[in-house]
Order: structure tokens, then sequence, then C-alpha cells
């Protein structure tokens, strides 16, 4: 198994962005929410699970599953998103590993918004790397690219671990409230961290 270095961040922080950034050092990314879009896509692993637990109107006319019907479901009622969670985050786990562990790579960049609730990856994470972004900012990012409301977004953050612990529990945490330009600097400085340590730690 590759040094695995574990990315986080609340909604809207960047990690796509940063995560983008670190491929072009030729560093493989195994992400999460990728992972999850695969799964829930037409014809996808999860589709026929999620149909047989939550019904037809949870998937779309494109048979892949119906994410705006789904977010309102599961943030109108925890017991829902607990039932969904149980269907996809062993699944996401599965796939994610495998792709850690058949990177090619002297290190992974493991991009998981959920990193620290999932006690699971403390095994196999060897650094965390927290993305870090002033919530008004985090609020813009996401209404202009998912078209949601200010309240909706700010719902959404509400349901996640808070900014301060997530920084609180980072071995490194990288500041994305400005423009993506200021990342390459701090980047390439972390790319070069991570590096040493792999090579210091040697194939797992």
């Amino acid at each position: 198994m590759p040094y695995i270095v574990g990315l986080t961040g609340g909604i809207g922080s960047g990690k796509s962005t940063v995560s983008g950034r670190f491929a072009a050092h030729g560093v493989a990314i195994v992400d999460a929410d990728v992972v999850a879009h695969r799964l829930t896509a037409p014809g996808g692993a999860a589709i026929g699970a999620i149909r047989d637990a939550f019904g037809p109107t949870s998937i779309g006319p494109d048979g892949a599953l119906d994410r705006a019907a789904m977010r309102i479901r599961v943030f109108a009622d925890a017991s829902e998103r607990r039932r969904l969670e149980a269907i996809l985050h062993p699944m996401i786990r599965a796939a994610c590993d495998h792709e850690c562990a058949t990177a090619d790579t002297p290190y992974v960049l493991l991009v998981v918004p959920l990193l620290f609730e999932s006690g699971r990856r403390a095994a196999t994470v060897r650094r965390t790397l927290v993305i870090a972004c002033d919530e008004a900012v985090q609020i813009a990012r996401v209404m202009r690219r998912s078209g949601l409301t200010e309240a909706e977004v700010r719902a959404i953050i509400a349901t996640q671990m808070p900014a301060a612990e997530r920084c609180a529990r980072a071995d490194d945490i990288l500041d994305n409230s400005g423009d993506a330009a200021a990342l390459d600097q701090p980047i390439a400085a972390l790319h070069r961290r991570y590096l040493t340590a792999a090579a210091a730690v040697g194939p797992g």
C-alpha cells in the first residue's frame, strides 16, 4: 500500500481544485466523491440497492440517482441519511481501498469529505491535509456551482464537522479562501514534504 495522504475539507472549500493541483505534480488522486458518482451513475453498482431501499422515485429518468430528490429526503430525515450511507459507504471504501492499493506513485492523495468522521481511515492514512476556507467564500462557491440557496448551503455546512475542529485534527492546513493561483507555492512545498515522508517510510 502506498503512503496515503488524506485530504478533507467542508463543502465548497475547494478540495477538487487542490487535488487537481497535486495531480499536476503526478500524484495519484483517489476521490471518494468521484467514486460515489460512479456508483450512482446509470448502471452504477449502487443503483439496484438504492432503488430497493428507497423506491423507484429515488432514481431519475436517466437511470442515475436523483440527487436533488435524495438530498431533500436525507436532510429532512437523519434515519434516511443513515440508510443511504449504509448502502454507499462500504462500496465507496472498498473502491477507494482498491484504487489506493493499485496506485503506482510514491504517495496517494485520498480525498474524503468525511475523513475524520470515518474512524476506519485512521489505520490507512499516514498524514492529513485540511483545506480551510472562509465560510462566506464556501457559501458563494456552492451557490454558484450548484444553484442552491444560501439557507440550503448553510444547512449542509451545519451537518458537517465544525471547521475549527477539522483544522485542530489536521497535520497540515491549506487556506483556499483566495485565488487559485495562490495555491501553487504551498502545494509544491507540501508535495515535496509528502515525497520525503513517503520515501522515509518505504513501500507499505
